[in-house]
C-alpha cells in the first residue's frame, strides 16, 4: 500500500466532527459568562456568592469527571462515552432551561459539567489519526475550542436580548443532541486493540512531583479561576458604566478581534526566535497589572475596554502556550496523565474563580474580585520566573518493525546515546519507537540506521 502524506478523507471528516461537538459543547458552557450576573439579580435566592457558583459549577464537576471518563472509555468504547456525556450535558441544559430559581440552575449547570468528554474526545482523535498528523489534529481541536470561547462572548449578549436565559439553555440542550447525530453520522467506529491504556500510578506519581508541571498546572488553575470571577463582576461594571446589556457585545467584539491580532506575532517569537520564556511570564505580568487595574478603576468604562483588552492579549498568548508547554516538558510515557492533569486543574480553577468571585462581590466589593486575580496571577509570575527555559524539542517517530522486549531495550538505549535524541519510548506492539529530539544537533545518519524502513 503506498504511503499518503496527507490526510485522508476519513480523518478530515472524523477531526472536523469531533472539533465541532467540541466547540458546540463549550459554547454552551460559556454563553452564559457575559450575562448570567445580569440575569441572575432577578430570581429568587439569589447571592453574589450563588452566582459565581451558577457559573462555576460546571468546572467542579468536569474536574471530577474528566480522568474517569477516560478511563471507561478505555474500557468500554470511545463513541459510548461520548453519547453518555452529550446526554447528561442535554439534560443539565434542560433543567437549567426550566428553572426559575437560583438552585435549580446550579444543578443543571453541574449535570451540565457531569459530561466530562473533553479527555474522551482528545482520546478518539488520537485513534482516528496518524501519528503523522496528530499534532494537527489536536491544533485543530484546540483552535476550534477557542473560536468556541471568543464566538460565546460575543453570542452571550445577543442570544441574551433575543431569547432570554432559558432559550440559551435550550439552545445548548439542542446542540448537545446535535452533537450525537454529528457522532453517530460522520465520526467512525474504532477498535481497540490494546488493552486498558488508561493513567497508571507511577506516571501520576512522575507528573505530581515534576516542579515544572506543577507551575503550568498552578497557572492554568489561575488563568480560569481569574477569567471565571472576572465574569462574575465585569457586567456589572459596565451596567455602573451605563452601558446597557444590549450594547455590550460592542465592548466584546473589537476587544477579542484586536486581542487575537496582538496575540499571533507574540506566539510566532517564542517558538521560531525561541524566547518561549521571555513571552509566557510577560504575559503573566500583562495579566497581573490588567486585574489589578480593573479593581481601581473598575469605574471608568474607557479604562474598562483597555484592562479588558489587556487580560484578552494575555490570556490568548497564555491559553496558546500552556499547552504547547505541557507537551515540550512532560515526558514521553506520561503525557496523557500530564494533560489529564492539566485539564483538572484547568475545570477546577473555573469552579474556584465563581465560588471566590461571588464570595469576594458578596462580602466585600466588584473590585476586590479583580485584586484577588491580580494576586494570584503576580504568585504565578514568580512561580514562572523561576522555571527553566523550556527545551525546543520535536517530536520523531521512527519505525523499528517487529522486535522481542528485550531488543527493545537495548534499542532504547542505543538511540539513547545519539546526539540529539533526548527521550526515547519504544512500543513493540505498535513496532515504532517515539523520540524526542533536537534537530539542530540531531545525527540523523546514526539514527536512521535503527530503522526498519532503512
Amino acid at each position: 500500500m503506498s504511503y499518503n502524506p496527507n490526510m485522508t478523507s476519513t480523518e478530515k471528516r472524523a477531526i472536523v466532527a469531533l472539533s465541532s461537538i467540541m466547540s458546540m459543547r463549550m459554547l454552551g458552557l460559556f454563553m452564559i459568562f457575559p450575562v448570567f450576573a445580569l440575569y441572575a439579580q432577578d430570581l429568587a435566592g439569589s447571592t453574589p456568592i450563588m452566582v459565581g457558583l451558577a457559573i462555576g459549577i460546571y468546572g467542579l464537576t468536569q474536574a471530577s469527571l474528566q480522568i474517569p471518563f477516560g478511563m471507561l472509555s478505555d474500557r468500554f468504547g470511545r463513541k459510548r462515552i461520548i453519547y453518555i456525556g452529550l446526554l447528561l450535558f442535554c439534560a443539565g441544559s434542560i433543567v437549567a432551561a426550566m428553572s426559575t430559581t437560583m438552585t435549580g440552575i446550579i444543578l443543571g449547570r453541574a449535570l451540565q459539567g457531569c459530561g466530562a468528554i473533553a479527555s474522551t474526545v482528545l482520546a478518539l482523535t488520537a485513534d482516528l489519526s496518524r501519528e503523522e498528523h496528530r499534532t494537527k489534529a489536536m491544533a485543530i481541536l484546540g483552535m476550534s475550542i477557542g473560536a468556541s470561547f471568543l464566538v460565546s462572548l460575543l453570542a452571550g449578549p445577543l442570544f441574551y436580548h433575543w431569547i432570554g436565559m432559558s432559550g440559551i439553555f435550550w439552545f445548548t440542550a439542542i446542540a448537545a443532541l446535535s452533537g450525537i447525530v454529528i457522532l453517530h453520522k460522520m465520526v467512525p467506529d474504532t477498535v481497540r486493540l490494546k488493552g486498558n491504556s488508561g493513567p497508571i500510578p507511577e506516571q501520576f506519581k512522575r507528573v505530581l512531583h515534576d516542579g515544572q508541571l506543577l507551575r503550568l498546572n498552578f497557572g492554568i488553575l489561575v488563568l480560569h479561576l481569574s477569567l471565571t470571577s472576572l465574569f462574575v463582576v465585569f457586567p456589572l461594571s459596565l451596567i455602573d458604566s451605563d452601558l446597557a446589556a444590549a450594547q455590550h457585545w460592542q465592548v466584546y467584539a473589537p476587544v477579542l478581534f484586536i486581542s487575537v491580532i496582538v496575540m499571533i506575532p507574540f506566539v510566532i517569537i517564542a517558538e521560531k526566535y525561541r524566547r518561549f520564556k521571555l513571552i509566557f511570564v510577560s504575559a503573566i505580568g500583562l495579566l497581573a497589572v490588567s486585574q489589578f487595574t480593573m479593581g481601581f478603576l473598575h469605574q471608568s468604562l474607557t479604562a474598562l475596554i483597555i484592562t479588558l483588552f489587556l487580560f484578552f492579549t494575555a490570556m490568548n498568548l497564555l491559553e496558546s502556550t500552556l499547552p504547547s508547554l505541557i507537551s515540550k516538558i512532560a515526558p514521553i510515557e506520561s503525557k496523557g496523565t500530564a494533560m489529564g492533569v492539566y485539564s483538572s486543574s484547568q475545570f477546577f480553577g473555573a469552579f474556584l474563580g465563581g465560588i471566590l468571585g461571588g464570595w469576594l462581590h458578596q462580602h466585600y466589593s466588584i473590585n476586590a474580585v479583580f485584586i484577588l486575580g491580580g494576586i494570584l496571577s503576580t504568585m504565578w509570575f514568580i512561580f514562572a520566573f523561576s522555571m527553566k527555559s523550556p527545551p525546543y524539542l520535536s517530536s520523531h517517530i521512527l519505525k523499528i518493525g517487529q522486535i522481542t522486549p528485550e531488543q527493545a531495550l537495548t534499542l532504547s538505549q542505543s538511540l539513547a546515546n545519539i546526539e540529539g535524541v533526548a527521550e526515547v519510548l519504544v512500543i513493540t506492539e505498535e513496532k515504532v519507537a517515539y523520540l524526542k529530539v533536537d534537530r539542530k544537533k540531531l545525527d540523523t545518519t546514526a539514527l536512521d540506521q535503527y530503522s526498519a524502513t532503512a
